[in-house]
């Protein structure tokens, strides 16, 4: 019986013991183990499942200290019945399914429609194929894991905890919020006040924030065309009328409908997703159309960091000298997305609206991650990162450039200053999307172009192929491979 019930793996990155405590504590809160029988003795289990002895006593002293179990003398180890306490004794009425429950399974009538919306869509294991040309994920080789630890460790010291764990309402964590002022804007010649920072649950949860609070049915909002599919997309539940201006050589060509939009979001350091940058004659004159027009400026400022051809040109934001630059950016391309920390620049009253709404939304960020990330940048290891990261990718970048240039038809144009992808056109009979779902039975993970781009009926013959996840010794062969698809 105890041996089918406890089922422990070797292979599994768990500990055994650890495999064990899970395995008990499911067990008991799913009443698999009757209060009063006693479970075998530890050299008893042990010998069941094939363990060390003292794997099992370890696993029940843990919970006998969890208050699962108590230890009868001469008894054995029993099921403590006050930890299955305070729960409520109802079991699932039984009904018939008819046709009216997959009515009811809808819940609600909605107001807003969001499943209509053209998204991107990635396998969410797509580390387990051997060409990922995925953008937007991390390389766990590349990873600091000992740097993060010590950061970590630093968050977890007792003084620490009774920090992080009040509820801090609308405020931000000092040491976070001190080392982005410090450490991470003036890397893109930003310099803002604390009171002009806000931290959000990543760049998209700051462009949610800016877009409910600047637009509604009667705004209209100007965007890139191609553009990020999730910045189109919020701002499309917010604004009324959307106004695509095309992406040139030099970045996004605005011309006279800018004056009808209520703001107009850029993505100028590597414009997304063609990867172009956007000069310094160009963002100046940008910023001087903008503000002739009183137009909102939001900066999407993704992957700045990550230059490693040349000298990185000025964030639009350190250029403004009217406030009429929100920026955006995050530290999901360099340190990883899972963390959602992200930050949005501001003038102060605006800064001070959107934590407002923020505070009705989810109050704060939590404070945990947030201090643990300030830990990492007070070390210095975001700015090691960055370095590690830059000469990684860019042997990568050259890789695939090669890889790009040599396996026709493929043609790419390579990113000027750095990046992690490239927009790659395929010949004008290709479609984009059969291709990527080809790609994929063959353990090449690419992303169709096609939503990224306004109209639905736009061009069918782009991907992207993103380089920050899959080892430099693949890169050539997947190329080769995805190239024979075609």
């Amino acid at each position: 019986m105890w041996h089918q019930l406890f089922k422990l793996d070797a292979e599994k990155p768990q500990s055994l013991q650890s495999q064990l405590r899970q395995a008990l504590v499911k067990a008991i809160l799913d009443d698999r183990i009757p209060i009063d029988v006693p479970l075998p003795s530890s050299r008893e289990l042990s010998r069941q499942l094939g363990v060390a002895r003292n794997t099992v006593v370890l696993a029940y002293q843990h919970l006998i200290d969890e208050n699962y179990l108590l230890a009868h003398e001469r008894r054995g180890y029993f099921v403590n019945p006050e930890i299955l306490g305070g729960r409520v004794e109802w079991s699932k009425p039984k009904t018939e399914s008819s046709s009216a429950d997959a009515e009811l399974a809808e819940g609600p009538e909605v107001t807003i429609d969001v499943l209509s919306q053209r998204n991107i869509h990635r396998p969410l294991d797509w580390a387990q194929y051997p060409y990922p040309f995925i953008y937007g994920q991390v390389d766990s080789s590349l990873f600091p894991v000992n740097d993060w630890r010590e950061a970590c460790r630093l968050s977890l010291r007792v003084g620490a905890i009774s920090q992080w764990t009040h509820d801090r309402v609308d405020s931000d964590d000092e040491l976070l919020v001190e080392q982005v002022h410090t450490r991470v804007l003036p890397r893109r010649g930003v310099w803002a006040e604390r009171d002009e920072i806000l931290i959000t649950s990543g760049a998209q949860n700051a462009l949610f924030l800016i877009a409910q609070l600047l637009l509604d049915k009667n705004s209209s909002f100007g965007v890139e065309d191609p553009c990020y599919v999730d910045a189109r997309n919020i701002f499309g539940l917010f604004g009324g009328e959307r106004v695509t201006f095309p992406v040139g050589e030099h970045g996004v060509q605005t011309d006279d409908r800018l004056g009808q939009c209520k703001l107009i979001y850029v993505t100028p350091s590597h414009q997304c997703p063609t990867t172009t940058t956007m000069p310094l004659e160009a963002r100046q004159k940008l910023l001087d159309e903008a503000s002739a027009n009183n137009v909102v400026i939001v900066e999407d400022d993704y992957e700045s960091e990550l230059n490693f051809v040349g000298k990185p040109t000025p964030a639009l934001k350190s250029l403004d000298t009217r406030h009429g630059v929100i920026y955006v950016g995050s530290l999901s391309k360099t340190l990883a997305p899972g963390l959602r920390i992200g930050f949005m620049v501001g003038p102060p009253g605006f800064i001070k609206k959107a934590r407002a709404l923020r505070r009705l939304m989810y109050r704060h960020p939590p404070t945990n991650t947030q201090r643990t990330v300030g830990h990492f940048l007070a070390l210095g290891h975001h700015d090691s990162v960055l370095l590690r990261l830059s000469q990684a990718f860019k042997r990568r970048w050259e890789t695939m450039d090669r890889a790009l240039a040599t396996h026709a038809p493929l043609s790419a144009i390579a990113p000027a200053f750095g990046g992690s992808s490239f927009w790659v056109r395929l010949p004008e009979h290709v479609n984009a999307k059969a291709l990527e779902a080809r790609a994929l039975e063959a353990g090449i993970v690419v992303n169709a172009g096609d939503n990224y781009f306004a109209n639905r009926e736009g061009p069918k013959n782009y991907c992207r192929l993103g380089f920050s996840s899959i080892p430099e010794e693949r890169i050539e062969e997947g190329i080769a491979k995805f190239s024979a698809l075609i």
